[in-house]
């Protein structure tokens, strides 16, 4: 687990989401780049692709953490 995981562990939902959000538009403005021949650093595609994998994870794991705390009330 790397630094970027632990600190998305820490943000709420709401900031999760948000997170994911800004990764997306990150992303689309790297794809451009690349279609237009900008983009000199073609491995930042990959790297925002694993970013929203990851922060869909943590919300993913998140959500059933809460049903599993709600089912036990």
């Amino acid at each position: 687990m790397n630094m970027e995981s632990k600190n998305l562990r820490d943000l709420t939902l709401d900031e999760l989401n948000e997170k994911h959000k800004q990764y997306k538009e990150e992303l689309f403005n790297l794809r451009f780049q690349n279609a237009i021949g900008q983009l000199k650093n073609t491995s930042r595609i990959k790297d925002v692709r694993k970013t929203i994998a990851r922060v869909l994870t943590i919300v993913r794991e998140k959500q059933m953490a809460g049903d599993q705390s709600a089912g036990r009330r």
